[in-house]
C-alpha cells in the first residue's frame, strides 16, 4: 500500500515562510504528476500548485503564485512546498497528492493516492 506522507507543518507569523515536503512509502512508485491541495477551516479543500513528475513543469493557483515553489527531488521520490509571505488565508492543511494517469492537474479526481495532511497555521 503506497503511503504519502507530508511534513514541515506549523505555526509562523505572517509573512514567514515554511517548507512542507512530501515522501513516499514506496521508493520505486512511479506517478505523472503530484501536488499540493490545501482546506481551510469551514472551506472545500483547493488546489494549490502541480508538479509533472518527469518535466518538472510546474503550475499554480494565482492565490499562492510567487510566494509558494513546487519543486521534486526525483532520486529521493520526494515533493516540497517553499511557502514565503505567508498570509493568515493560508491557514489551512495541506495535502499531497499524486496522479497516476495523466488527468486534469488541479482536479482532485484526478488524484489516485493522498496523504494525511500538515496544519499550516499563519498568524496575524
Amino acid at each position: 500500500q503506497v503511503q504519502l506522507v507530508e511534513s514541515g507543518g506549523g505555526l509562523v507569523q505572517a509573512g514567514g515562510s515554511l517548507r512542507l515536503s512530501c515522501t513516499v512509502s514506496e521508493r520505486t512508485f512511479s506517478s505523472v504528476a503530484r501536488a499540493w491541495f490545501r482546506q481551510a477551516p469551514g472551506k472545500e479543500r483547493e488546489w494549490v500548485a502541480t508538479i509533472t513528475w518527469n518535466g518538472g513543469v510546474v503550475y499554480y493557483a494565482d492565490s499562492v503564485k510567487g510566494r509558494f515553489t513546487i519543486s521534486r527531488d526525483n532520486a529521493k521520490n520526494t515533493m516540497y512546498l517553499q511557502m514565503n509571505s505567508l498570509k493568515p488565508e493560508d491557514t489551512a492543511i495541506y495535502y499531497c497528492a499524486a496522479q497516476t494517469r495523466a488527468g486534469a492537474l488541479s482536479k482532485q479526481n484526478s488524484y489516485t493516492y493522498w496523504g494525511q495532511g500538515t496544519q499550516v497555521t499563519v498568524s496575524s
